[in-house]
């Protein structure tokens, strides 16, 4: 009679191991479109036993091929039908003769008009407001609540239980009983600490709330990975907001104590046809999470025409796992490409892919100025080594690297020499390309050109320029932590 011993035991788990480790592998390389992030799944798959396995399915199954979407995926695709009708019959066709500035990102604007990217169109009568800071964005988003006569729509990653979270709710209760129409979706892991409170308070007194892709316990894997990390308001279909700003007390610097950051931040005021593709992206999202289907009216659309409004061209580019294509990364490769000597990105995390690396690279090869804010000061020391581990080679090749040191650095800005503007929620790294859900502005204006080009050259001077002598002398443990964190970093 064969009896099994303590080693025969171990080795059964072993082949049984190899034979997961084999199956999970191929489904890895099959599943799996970029080289990088699939060589990393698989260095944690065989070097980091069984918690590689329970990491790849927790946050590494490529939804954007599996659609896990789908449905609003469709959604998306008969809203921006109707869309395009009615964005036509309230501006008409746009000409590239219109301004010098449409004439030179003729291009950019005709791949963000593309069907691959989702056919955002070219709005062009708005007005613009640059917003520096929490202290800023609050001051006139609470002003303009105060004023909404219509409807109110919110989409916001995080909103906290705090001053300035309790003090937007109760300004949305107090318009739901003056007859505005209120709805508001939040992401039900980066806001999770309203759900006992604000949201019971919001939706017993008539405002209409959902959560982006809940949590659930059982199904925690990867509902913590595809999260929805846009901040939009929509007022009256007349006025919009976007950026990087959340509702929290974090973001405002005026009632700080010292052991507080500093945030820098930057947001976007619209007021005109641009909120017609923030109200889109909206109603797609509110029809997915509510399982609703309001359809598109002038309630909701309304002509600015009687407005008089300046010709400021805008377009609102959205994408997340639903879209077939990283729409807001191609934006960023074309942005860089397409500018003809000075690019000035801003951004809090800054983990590229092989592409965006590269354009980066060859815009500075090609005498372009390309200069960089990054975190001096972090919130994620990880993510900090991670971005290190770039540096070395963007410094080789000229790029000027400037380290925030005020305090944090959270804005996520891109402004060129063609007078072309993005503001939005999107970082330049893989999660915020592939993962999340995102959304930028792209301006095409002179004067918002001049201002946020004044904005980077100030913050750049409370900032440490990076020297690459200096660089090439630091430790060889902080090299090799480096570079051991850069292995991971498709999966950050």
């Amino acid at each position: 009679m064969f009896i099994a011993t303590q080693y025969d035991w171990f080795i059964y788990v072993e082949v049984v191991y190899f034979i997961l480790a084999i199956s999970v592998s191929i489904r890895i390389i099959y599943d799996t479109n970029s080289i990088s992030k699939t060589l990393a799944y698989l260095l944690l798959v065989f070097f980091v036993p069984v918690f590689g396995m329970i990491f790849y399915f927790s946050f590494g199954i490529n939804y954007r091929r599996r659609k896990m979407y789908s449905k609003k995926l469709q959604k998306h695709e008969d809203f921006a039908e109707r869309l395009g009708i009615m964005v036509r019959d309230r501006i008409g066709v746009f000409s590239d003769k219109q301004s010098k500035i449409i004439k030179d990102n003729k291009f950019f604007i005709q791949l963000l008009s593309s069907k691959a990217l989702g056919e955002n169109p070219v709005l062009m009568r708005n007005q613009v407001s640059l917003l520096k800071n929490g202290e800023m964005f609050f001051e006139q988003l609470i002003k303009d609540l105060q004023n909404a006569k219509k409807h109110i729509h919110l989409e916001y990653y995080i909103f906290d239980n705090s001053d300035i979270g309790q003090q937007i709710a109760q300004i949305l209760i107090d318009k739901v009983k003056q007859g505005v129409e209120v709805r508001f979706i939040y992401d039900d892991f980066g806001s999770r600490n309203i759900r006992g409170n604000i949201v019971k308070r919001l939706k017993a007194n008539g405002v209409f709330v959902y959560p982006f892709n809940k949590v659930v316990l059982l199904a925690l894997a990867n509902r913590l990975n595809y999260r929805n990390h846009r901040k939009i308001v929509i007022i009256d279909g007349l006025i919009g907001y976007t950026g990087g700003i959340n509702i929290s007390d974090r973001y405002d610097n005026r009632n700080k104590s010292t052991n507080d950051f500093y945030w820098r931040d930057t947001h976007l005021r619209i007021y005109g046809n641009g909120v017609y593709g923030l109200q889109y992206v909206f109603l797609t999202d509110w029809n997915f999470c509510s399982k609703e289907s309001i359809t598109f009216s002038s309630k909701y659309f309304p002509s600015v025409e009687q407005l008089n409004l300046p010709v400021v061209p805008l377009q609102i580019v959205a994408s997340g796992p639903d879209s077939d294509v990283p729409s807001i990364l191609y934006s960023v490769l074309e942005a860089i490409s397409m500018a003809k000597s000075e690019v000035l990105i801003t951004t809090p995390y800054y983990i590229p892919d092989e592409a965006l690396q590269l354009a980066i690279k060859i815009a500075s090869l090609s005498g372009k100025k390309v200069k960089m804010i990054l975190p001096g000061i972090t919130d994620s020391l990880i993510v900090k080594w991670a971005s290190e581990s770039y540096f070395q080679e963007l410094l080789e090749n000229g790029v000027e690297i400037y380290l925030y040191k005020k305090g944090f650095i959270h804005a996520k800005t891109i402004v060129t020499d063609q007078d072309l503007c993005s503001v939005g929620t999107c970082n330049l790294d893989h999660r915020s390309f592939d993962l999340n859900f995102e959304v930028n502005a792209y301006v095409y204006d002179s004067d918002l050109a001049r201002e946020m080009r004044e904005m980077f050259y100030q913050d750049a001077k409370d900032s440490l320029k990076l020297d690459l002598l200096r660089w090439n002398k630091r430790s060889s443990w902080q090299r090799l932590k480096n570079n051991i964190i850069r292995l991971l970093a498709p999966l950050l």
